[in-house]
């Protein structure tokens, strides 16, 4: 139905302005758009300026410095000869008589005792006055002059070079100004593509609220923000049968369905909340300095059951899930996980339910209990596996590596999802050893592919230590893998909490020969200034911007911005959550170098990537390959 765009602009404005002000920090790519904005050339491009200055001041002083030291050699040079040349004329003095011509065997004789070449006796100096010694008789009477042609000196051969040298020195300046200035266009043009791209990601082009990329920014300042005995509640709705409902005479179009939500919810929930777009059908809240939520919550999902608004008779059922800090979670990424595992809890319970979290609602507390007894001795007898999913080339048809990912097969209670059992393993201290185990069984299976690299995720409890360094350094020489062939994944979360720390940390993982690859790039804190500071190889584009792909124009572009800000800065670009061929196509014409995903391969055992790595030898051989695997077959 023609006319959403212009509906929801139409409301956009008043919910900005009515739900977004509690929260209008900068966004952190803030600080790069500033330099730009104010005209400072980058790092890179004051280090050129620099260098052609230092370049261009060096040459003009070598010129300044030759230039003066000739002049003064020639000067002294002429002072010594023509004092010769004096000399030399008053010693023959005695043997000249009358007004006879100087005997040319004199003239010789003077030419090599002054060093002064080609002499002339004339009686009339004229014009070269200025290089002429006057001739005395016997008499003292002059009788003639010698003179001889301008000395073309040491500043004769200096002046040519040091006016090239000054020459040079100018061209360098102008083109290192002209460098510079094409730089910073360059770097301009990609902060300003940043920007863009982050503003679409920030804005859903539906609702116009603020998207799912910016409510995760906005409920990181409002915790970071938070007084001691402030309460920040994240609450997620998700409604039913959206793209299902009928009113009037026809269809009413989903977009215009969430539209007339958006415009309720806006008006149910009172001023310290913050509304925003979630994926699909769901749209998150944050609501500070109330604890009472829940009423709050259910007032929302009543107003959007009643049949009166939408121009029909719609009725839309609903569910909501929220978390409280610091009851619940203090991190942002924890606030969301909770926040998700008790809207899941209220889906089960049906429409119109409101559950805040507890470990009910996450995990009974008899299977809590069981995943601390279980885990320990799992991973003391081995009982943990490592699946890999297999990273291709853009056309799906070449594997180049594999992400190494943990399983757990309990032989009672059968698979235990990596959600349950990481987050047991961080609370209870085993993460390094769990982790050490994963690196351990990931480079030692990676010897057996060794057209392929090995991916492996780094916990941020494993980055933050530093005992990491001298891990990943005795596995590579237990195991003897190339270190190039191994690509270490961290979470952009990490980076930000201790930069500098983090900077040298990755530095002396990188020194190891080790690639670092920043995992669900996109999902937080990404922006210009931190790719330009942490030393990485590789962008994981998370896949949340790969969903949308085919459904709304944004998500191409927003996949464009980061391709061209990875290509910008050396980067190689991997995306993961590729399920269609025509996510594939989309992902393949904006520039993506790889891709991961379940239309290529799911999860196997080491055993299935050795017949996958076997047919790749074989194909590339010119060999007949084995049967192929039907659970990991790669598309053509």
């Amino acid at each position: 139905m023609t006319g959403d765009a212009d509906r929801a602009e139409d409301h956009s404005e008043q919910m900005q302005q009515a739900r977004l002000s509690p929260f209008a920090e900068a966004q952190p790519g803030a600080a790069s758009s500033a330099d730009s904005a104010s005209g400072r050339a980058p790092p890179v491009a004051r280090l050129i300026t620099v260098i052609a200055v230092a370049g261009a001041l060096v040459l003009l002083t070598f010129a300044v410095l030759g230039y003066v030291a000739a002049r003064h050699h020639d000067k002294h040079d002429s002072e010594r000869m023509r004092a010769a040349l004096r000399a030399g004329v008053e010693d023959v003095r005695p043997l000249l008589k009358g007004d006879e011509q100087v005997d040319s065997r004199l003239i010789e004789l003077l030419e090599r005792s002054s060093g002064i070449p080609d002499l002339k006796f004339e009686s009339d100096p004229g014009a070269r006055a200025a290089n002429a010694q006057p001739v005395l008789n016997a008499d003292g009477r002059i009788i003639g002059f010698l003179t001889w042609n301008k000395e073309h000196g040491l500043f004769d051969l200096v002046r040519p070079v040091a006016f090239a040298a000054i020459g040079l020195a100018l061209a360098l300046l102008i083109g290192a100004g002209v460098a510079v200035r094409r730089l910073r266009r360059h770097v301009a043009a990609l902060r300003e593509q940043e920007r863009r791209a982050r503003a679409i990601a920030d804005t859903d082009p539906v609702t116009g609220l603020p998207a799912e990329q910016a409510m995760l920014h906005r409920l990181g300042v409002a915790l970071a923000n938070r007084e001691i005995q402030e309460v920040v509640t994240y609450a997620v709705i998700e409604f039913d049968g959206i793209h299902e409902t009928h009113h009037g005479d026809g269809v009413a179009s989903a977009d215009e369905i969430l539209v007339a939500i958006s415009h309720e919810l806006a008006q149910a929930l009172p001023d310290n909340a913050v509304l925003g777009r979630g994926h699909g059908d769901q749209f998150r809240i944050i609501i500070t300095e109330t604890a009472a939520v829940a009423p709050i919550l259910r007032r929302a999902l009543e107003v959007l059951s009643r049949p009166q608004w939408l121009g029909g008779l719609v009725r839309i059922g609903g569910h909501a899930g929220y978390a409280q800090a610091p009851r619940d979670a203090v991190g942002r990424d924890d606030m969301v996980r909770v926040a998700g595992r008790a809207l899941s809890a209220a889906a089960r319970k049906g429409s119109g339910t409101v559950l805040g979290y507890d470990h009910a609602v996450e995990m009974s507390s008899q299977e809590l209990q069981f995943i601390r007894r279980e885990l320990p001795r799992a991973l003391a007898a081995g009982d943990l596996d490592l699946h890999y999913q297999p990273i291709v080339t853009p056309d799906g048809a070449q594997i180049t590596g594999v992400e190494a990912l943990c399983r757990w097969t309990h032989p009672v209670r059968g698979n235990i999802p990596p959600g349950n059992f990481i987050p047991v393993a961080e609370q209870m201290g085993i993460m390094d050893a769990l982790g050490a185990f994963v690196l351990r069984r990931a480079l030692s299976d990676a010897k057996r592919w060794p057209d392929f690299y090995v991916g492996v995720n780094l916990s941020p409890v494993q980055v933050k230590g530093p005992q990491i360094v001298e891990l990943v350094r005795d596995l590579l020489e237990e195991t003897r893998l190339e270190p190039s062939r191994l690509m270490l994944e961290i979470t952009e979360g990490v980076l930000v909490e201790n930069p500098d720390e983090m900077i040298r940390r990755i530095n002396d993982l990188r020194a190891l020969g080790v690639r670092i690859a920043l995992d669900d790039f996109g999902s937080g804190y990404s922006n210009l200034g931190y790719l330009q500071r942490f030393p990485i190889d590789k962008l994981k584009i998370d896949r949340a911007f790969v969903t949308p792909l085919g459904r709304t124009a944004n998500a191409g572009v927003i996949i464009q911005a980061i391709v061209a800000l990875g290509r910008a800065l050396g980067l190689k670009v991997l995306v993961e959550g590729v399920e269609t061929e025509e996510q594939r196509v989309l992902l393949r014409m904006a520039g993506c170098d790889e891709m991961q995903g379940f239309l290529f391969a799911r999860p196997v055992p080491a055993k299935a990537i050795d017949r996958l790595a076997g047919q790749q030898y074989a194909a590339q051989n010119g060999q007949a390959a084995p049967p192929a695997d039907t659970e990991t077959v790669l598309t053509a």
